[in-house]
């Protein structure tokens, strides 16, 4: 499946090559940064040179400057492949619904060929443009950031070590949950088109038979209905944020109260 979807990409295959490169040379002035930091206390300001301070600070604005345009460039690049994608994979699956024999006619209605065309499609591209950007920005952001905390403090860094797991055990049973919900929601949409389709090409028959109560209170139910599962997947969603941020603040408090009684015993600089 994963290799008929990629003969889409077709002539954004340089966008989509050029994003993950610009993701990570964005990654490496991001880490980069936090080194420079501590460089310019432990070697500038604590050791009164001048000198040193502004000359570190300089290249510190030039790779915050660097990774601000690798980061607009990634987006950019991503934003293109994605939607040539999805143009290019809409106009493939128009043009194999033309060839479709008349068992597969039967087979798929019409109101789940508008899906397919729309909705599939869009989830399709924002999936696309997160594979070639965030997928590639966490692993690498996650070995580089791990490689300079080894470097900095081993013992501090071992904080991560604990942080990870619980953090992505926590997100994987999260994801798990949700989605046989989002499944549902999808082929209820396919009823929601199918409901939208017949009112409007037997518009004229419905008002004839004054049917219109009926087509609302239908309409409605299923409106209702992708409303309560789309409600139910993202109550479940929403745990993703109070979970991130609980592991976060208590890395960053154990990390604080554990690097504040190195410093103190001279184990540990302030910088770092």
């Amino acid at each position: 499946m994963i290799k008929k979807l990629l003969r889409s990409v077709r002539e954004y295959k340089t966008a989509s090559l050029l994003t993950p490169i610009f993701v990570t040379l964005e990654v490496i002035m991001e880490v980069l940064i936090p080194f420079f930091m501590s460089r310019i206390i432990d070697m500038g300001l604590e050791q009164n040179n001048l000198s040193y301070t502004v000359r570190l600070g300089v290249i510190l604005i030039i790779a915050a400057i660097a990774s601000l345009c690798f980061g607009a460039l990634s987006g950019k690049y991503a934003a293109t492949a994605s939607a040539g994608f999805a143009k290019n994979l809409r106009h493939d699956m128009f043009h194999h619904v033309q060839d479709f024999s008349f068992s597969n006619i039967d087979k798929f209605s019409p109101a789940s060929l508008v899906t397919r065309l729309t909705t599939d499609v869009t989830n399709v591209q924002n999936a696309y443009q997160m594979v070639i950007r965030v997928l590639i920005r966490g692993p690498l952001m996650l070995v580089f950031a791990l490689i300079m905390a080894m470097g900095i403090n081993m013992k501090l860094s071992m904080v991560f070590f604990f942080a990870i797991p619980f953090l992505g055990i926590g997100l994987f049973f999260i994801a798990i949950k949700a989605h046989p919900y989002f499944e549902r929601v999808f082929r209820t949409y396919d009823e929601l088109n199918n409901t939208v389709q017949e009112n409007l090409s037997a518009i004229r028959v419905v008002k004839a038979y004054v049917r219109e109560d009926f087509e609302d209170k239908k309409f409605y139910n299923i409106s209702d209905k992708v409303y309560h599962q789309f409600r139910t997947a993202e109550k479940i969603i929403a745990l993703n944020a109070p979970l991130m941020q609980f592991t976060m603040y208590t890395a960053i408090l154990l990390i604080s109260w554990m690097a504040a009684k190195m410093i103190v015993g001279s184990t540990m600089t302030t910088g770092q």
